[in-house]
């Protein structure tokens, strides 16, 4: 709660759905102005019903309206090493079963020190990195040193947990570097967060953690761990049609975060299939 006292971050309790809106389970969707906030720049704009879970849910399940199903995918993924942590993601985003974009920038750079990873809404993850990115430096201004990995973690989770059930989807990874060195947090749209060393998310987290459980070694080298992070993501692009096009990977060092490449996932393909290394 300190640290929310610095940053100014206020509680969203006040608009409590309940409190503001009398709407009954038999009339859920109809639209209830009062529940949309004036201060933006503060928070989210709410949805305009009065149980926005309930709302989502019934037009996922209803079989007498038009479905609306949340149908994404991706493939992100980050762990430490002995020289820092690796961040390796895809670019596809899709949209069901339409590939809507090939060229999807899914690290978001929150400062020379933090990096954030998209898998889920490429809005949601996109609209909260950037608030964080400004309470992150707010902190910096108001302490006169960079925030802490845990914290802007803590402060993302905290924000995402106010809007919980109401429709977010959100699997991200912040990853830096601070006074204790290399920190890796996954905070998922319930608002959990969770640290370790190893985390890939998104459709295709499956196929690349094949890849990673079986090479991954905490003493091994940066040019050991860019391979790894690049033959899984490669290896998750070839098997989940919603993951592909162009592999990033960044590395996290003491000095802040450098780009390593930026390269098509097919090339690698090829390239793999003539060495005989992966079995495309």
């Amino acid at each position: 709660m300190a640290l929310a006292n610095v940053l100014g971050f206020k509680s969203n309790s006040e608009f409590d759905r309940s409190l503001q809106c009398k709407k009954t389970d038999s009339n859920i969707d109809e639209f209830c102005p009062t529940l949309n906030i004036e201060n933006i720049a503060q928070f989210i704009t709410l949805p305009p019903y009065a149980d926005p879970a309930k709302y989502l849910k019934m037009v996922n399940e209803k079989v007498d309206r038009v479905k609306i199903q949340f149908l994404k995918g991706t493939t992100t993924l980050a762990f430490k090493f002995r020289n820092g942590v690796i961040v390796a993601v895809d670019s596809r985003a899709t949209a069901g079963g339409f590939i809507a974009s090939g060229e999807v920038k899914k690290v978001i750079e929150i400062n020379p020190y933090l990096l954030g990873t998209m898998a889920g809404g490429a809005a949601d993850c996109a609209f909260w990195e950037r608030v964080l990115a400004r309470q992150c430096r707010i902190y910096e201004l108001r302490n006169k040193e960079k925030i802490s990995v845990a914290a802007a973690s803590k402060i993302l989770a905290n924000m995402i947990f106010e809007y919980r059930g109401m429709g977010l989807s959100m699997g991200t990874m912040i990853v830096g570097w601070d006074k204790r060195g290399p920190g890796l947090y996954m905070v998922s749209d319930d608002g959990e967060r969770i640290s370790d060393n190893l985390f890939s998310v998104g459709s295709g987290s499956i196929y690349a953690y094949s890849i990673l459980d079986a090479g991954y070694k905490y003493e091994m080298s940066t040019a050991d761990a860019i391979d790894l992070a690049r033959r899984a993501i490669v290896h998750a692009a070839h098997r989940d049609a919603a993951s592909g096009n162009i592999v990033r990977i960044y590395h996290m060092k003491e000095t802040g975060w450098e780009k390593i490449e930026e390269k098509d996932t097919n090339d690698y393909m090829y390239q793999y299939r003539e060495e005989k290394t992966m079995n495309f």
